[in-house]
């Protein structure tokens, strides 16, 4: 693991001051105001910091204001079923975020008398907290002095010092030997910040950062050159099906995902990925057999959806389709139902299945005029 050589910790102990107050006076001209900042809860620290997880801010700021809304409280949050939580986190993603707060919520009622633990130590045995996310709502929430690095905070820190590639390790002994004592969580805030506002992957604005005449990247002329970016590798790309099934009743079918499955706990037009040398007909017949037990007949094509996750791609395309055997059962899923217009709008979806619901929508509503 790397080191901070002699020379490198002289730096940091000496530049401790200045690197402070330039950053904090920053911030306090600077910050963005955002909804999470304002008259904020350990509760709510530790929502948004989750949220956060992955997910630009502009993004997760309605997010948050209506999951604060659905649920105040870590005993709303607790008692609420997981439907009811995966509904409202809905279009936002990464629903293993969602499924383990709600598993942490529930804990920390159970274990914690309903009020978030303050040492980082504990936190991090939440369900959906690591390193980064115990720092982040120790120090912002309990005022604790531990250093918080998340992406923002490794690109400026491996800036400042000129480090191709910091270990985590060595990271965190870098944020620690500036961290103050008084209000860390601020300090480690306004680091965020600095991160996600100034020194930004590419085109860093050099000319009006506060810690400018501390970055060695910047010296070297070089401050997109650290730290070192890893070529990302093709994203594999698949087609999957989806069966719209219809009865004569207007219900349709939907399945719910396991927990333990990607997306676990979502419902679903039930489908799943072609394979090497089918046609997406015969894909999606072997894998309504497969996941229901049931036989289709395929109709036509009513949607294409394309999509990417972290890890891969998919096209996804819907077809109409008619029960022509069988009863559906869980085979490959949590659970099952006919589903009303209405209860389409109400279940939670991924936003693959969410806009086969909305053209399933359309098209029944251009029927009944």
């Amino acid at each position: 693991m790397m080191e901070l050589s002699e020379t490198e910790t002289c730096y940091l102990e000496t530049r401790r001051d200045f690197a402070q107050n330039a950053l904090l006076s920053w911030f306090t001209a600077h910050a963005r105001r955002l909804p999470w900042r304002e008259n904020r809860s350990p509760y709510q620290v530790w929502v948004s910091e989750i949220m956060l997880q992955q997910t630009q801010v502009e993004m997760v700021q309605n997010y948050f204001m209506r999951f604060m809304e659905r649920f105040p409280t870590p005993e709303a949050l607790a008692a609420a079923p997981l439907e009811a939580v995966l509904k409202v986190w809905e279009g936002l993603g990464y629903y293993s975020r969602a499924r383990a707060l709600h598993r942490a919520a529930q804990k920390v009622m159970e274990h914690h008398q309903g009020r978030l633990p303050a040492d980082p130590k504990i936190l991090r045995t939440l369900p959906g907290i690591g390193p980064y996310t115990a720092g982040a709502i120790a120090s912002l929430a309990f005022n604790i002095p531990v250093p918080a690095v998340d992406g923002n905070v490794r690109r400026v820190l491996a800036r400042v010092l000129a480090l191709p590639d910091p270990s985590p390790e060595l990271l965190e002994s870098i944020a620690r030997a500036w961290l103050p004592e008084l209000n860390p969580g601020v300090f480690n805030e306004a680091l965020m910040e600095l991160g996600a506002l100034i020194c930004r992957p590419r085109s860093p604005q050099c000319s009006v950062c506060p810690w400018r005449e501390l970055c060695r990247a910047y010296e070297l002329g070089q401050p997109e050159g650290f730290p070192v970016v890893k070529p990302r590798k093709p994203l594999p790309h698949y087609d999957v099906v989806a069966a719209v099934t219809m009865r004569e009743d207007r219900r349709i079918l939907v399945a719910q995902r396991r927990p333990e499955d990607m997306l676990g706990g979502l419902w679903e037009f039930p489908g799943g990925k072609r394979q090497e040398g089918e046609t997406l007909e015969t894909a999606l017949r072997r894998e309504l057999q497969e996941e229901m037990g049931i036989t289709l007949e395929v109709g036509a094509p009513i949607e294409v959806v394309r999509h990417a996750y972290t890890h891969f791609r998919i096209t996804l395309y819907a077809y109409e389709c008619r029960l022509v055997g069988g009863e559906p059962q869980c085979i490959e899923c949590a659970d099952f139902k006919w589903a009303t217009l209405d209860d389409l709008r109400t279940l939670p979806m991924a936003v693959t299945d969410r806009r086969i619901a909305r053209t399933v929508e359309l098209r029944l509503g251009a029927q009944e005029d």
